[in-house]
């Protein structure tokens, strides 16, 4: 198989897990939501370069974030039903970085948004 069969076989594997979370995960739905919104208050601000690098790195991490929370939570239910006193714990901690992540990233949305908004509308 040349390079680039081989190439488009892992890029539908990779497309399908993106559907898989697209159809099924709430999470990843909502942060997707508001992923697009910030995008369009971007274009809408007209933020600079640097920003908008910011930014786009910020929801690249929450989005990957969720679905590495995903994937260990499949991971977990797989030990069903002889469950670990430490899978609930594994999934709270899974959870607890994708919390902190969407924190920061309210946060850095707020510091850089702020004066856009404060100078348009204030």
């Amino acid at each position: 198989m040349n390079r680039v069969k081989i190439f488009f076989k892992s890029s539908s594997y990779a497309m399908r897990g993106l559907s898989y979370a697209l159809r099924k995960e709430k999470n990843f739905q909502n942060e997707l939501a508001v992923a697009f919104a910030v995008v369009l208050m971007m274009a809408y601000f007209h933020v600079k370069r640097t920003e908008i690098i910011v930014l786009l790195l910020v929801i690249a991490s929450v989005l990957i974030l969720e679905l590495l929370n995903t994937i260990m939570e499949r991971v977990v239910d797989i030990l069903k039903p002889r469950v670990h006193p430490y899978a609930r714990l594994i999934k709270d901690l899974m959870a607890g970085v994708v919390l902190i992540s969407s924190i920061f990233a309210i946060i850095i949305g707020i510091i850089i948004f702020l004066p856009y908004i404060s100078s348009r509308w204030l």
